[in-house]
């Protein structure tokens, strides 16, 4: 078996790792836990920005919507009551022009029948004459 006899080696041995962890963690570790640290609540910021962005942008997204369907809606709407009124025009523009078609019909059906009436007049004033035309080339002698 081994037998280790203490001495004082020992002792500055463990001297020197407490004075180099000492050192280590003032020169090493502290810094690199500070800036670890740092990072956490940076990210933790971040992470918190980029959380209440998002939901910022879900409710713009959710009124943007809402709006959208909103105005649809009203547009719809709108649509509805032009369509009325232009049908109810469109009735009528379509009433005036057959009421004034009607008017021009009545007119040209009693310009017809005065025309014919005339006709009828000068046909009758000439039907002796011609009558008499007639019996005279059948009798074949003038009378």
């Amino acid at each position: 078996m081994i037998t280790v006899i203490p001495d004082i080696s020992a002792v500055y041995q463990m001297v020197n790792f407490l004075v180099l962890l000492f050192l280590l963690n003032l020169v090493l570790y502290k810094p690199i836990r500070n800036v670890i640290i740092e990072r956490k609540a940076k990210v933790g910021t971040l992470s918190s920005g980029a959380e209440k962005a998002s939901a910022d942008l879900e409710k713009q997204m959710d009124d943007y919507e809402k709006g959208l369907r909103q105005a649809r809606g009203e547009g719809l709407k709108k649509k509805e009551v032009f369509i009325e009124e232009a049908s109810a025009q469109e009735k009528e523009i379509i009433t005036r022009i057959n009421q004034k078609a009607q008017a021009n019909f009545a007119e040209i059906k009693a310009q017809v029948a005065e025309e014919s009436e005339q006709a009828r007049k000068a046909l009758e004033a000439e039907v002796e004459v011609y009558a008499k035309a007639i019996g005279e080339k059948i009798l074949g002698r003038a009378c």
